[in-house]
């Protein structure tokens, strides 16, 4: 989305009139680290609606994404779905639903989600807990080509009787939800178990913070420590005084226990040409586990991986 400069998607919008527009919240947060002065340079005056799709959206991205990129006119569609259920399943309607900057909102017509704590129990009100879905709908994913038992297992057993999103997620007062991550990011610290996605919306809450990306490394006292990737605004020349900073930060937004490890400065993460993070690399350098990181070819720039295993700091607890 940067080339040949941060203003191609909205050169693209002015010429083409372009008025939805949807994009992944790791999109947004590379173009917002660039500066606001790249989207101001153009009109956006036919947008009328903005989405976001893939992965959890911190506020922070969120509140450019509307103010900068929609005038604060367009309202955002963030919504949740995966490509085994065939369409939206939590989403806001847009002009209708009143919206929490990182909130998927809540269901749509006919879907019936529910939150579930590890053993299976229904959680009631305002909880967190393991996103299921607790009845059909339509477009719903059937089964695998020539491997229905797997299907069945991937989606089906963890509950019995329920279909396993595999997402962690929030439901506040108001019946929102709120997206946490996937439950495999979560990192279990001293035994207080943390999804990645809350430290990763800490660490992006920061002023001098343009993305970051969590995951968990060996500790030999805590049983996983926390191993933060961290790309700074444009303008920050990162040094040991930023990742003091943002040790303290993070400190005080979350608590002691979500202390990072150890903080890697990156001038960029992996990810594949939709914009996702390759996650699976980054566990493996957190693990100090980089003798096979596996498939590259669908990075975007695989000379970011070479960046970051150049440059890992000394691993603390290992």
């Amino acid at each position: 989305p940067n080339f040949p400069d941060p203003s191609r998607f909205w050169q693209v919008v002015d010429k083409f009139k372009v008025e939805i527009f949807y994009g992944a919240p790791t999109a947004l947060r590379a173009l917002m680290r660039e500066g606001d002065e790249w989207v101001k340079k153009t009109s956006r005056k036919s947008l009328r609606l903005l989405g976001s799709v893939g992965e959890p959206i911190n506020p922070e991205a969120w509140e450019w994404y509307h103010k900068v990129v929609g005038d604060a006119r367009c309202p955002i569609v963030d919504t949740w779905w995966q490509t085994e259920t065939g369409a939206a399943m939590i989403t806001p309607l847009p002009g209708a639903t009143p919206l929490k900057p990182g909130s998927a909102s809540r269901p749509f017509f006919g879907v019936q989600p529910a939150l579930l704590d590890n053993d299976g129990v229904l959680l009631e009100g305002a909880t967190d807990g393991c996103l299921v879905i607790t009845d059909s709908w339509p477009g719903q994913m059937r089964t695998v080509w020539g491997d229905h038992e797997r299907f069945f297992q991937t989606y089906f057993s963890t509950f019995k009787g329920q279909y396993f999103t595999g997402d962690g997620c929030r439901r506040d007062d108001d019946g929102y939800y709120w997206i946490t991550g996937r439950i495999d990011d979560v990192i279990n610290v001293s035994g207080h178990r943390m999804g990645t996605a809350e430290i990763e919306s800490a660490l992006v809450a920061h002023p001098k913070v343009a993305e970051a990306a969590v995951v968990g490394m060996p500790h030999d006292i805590k049983g996983q420590g926390i191993y933060a990737f961290v790309t700074c605004n444009a303008e920050v020349e990162p040094d040991e005084e930023l990742r003091k900073e943002l040790i303290k930060w993070v400190r005080h937004e979350i608590g002691p226990i979500a202390t990072p490890d150890v903080i890697q400065f990156a001038p960029g993460l992996p990810k594949t040409r939709s914009g996702k993070i390759m996650r699976r690399i980054l566990r493996k350098i957190g693990e100090n586990d980089v003798s096979n990181l596996g498939d590259t070819s669908t990075l975007a720039d695989p000379g970011v991986v070479d960046n970051l295993l150049a440059n890992r700091p000394g691993l603390v607890g290992v």
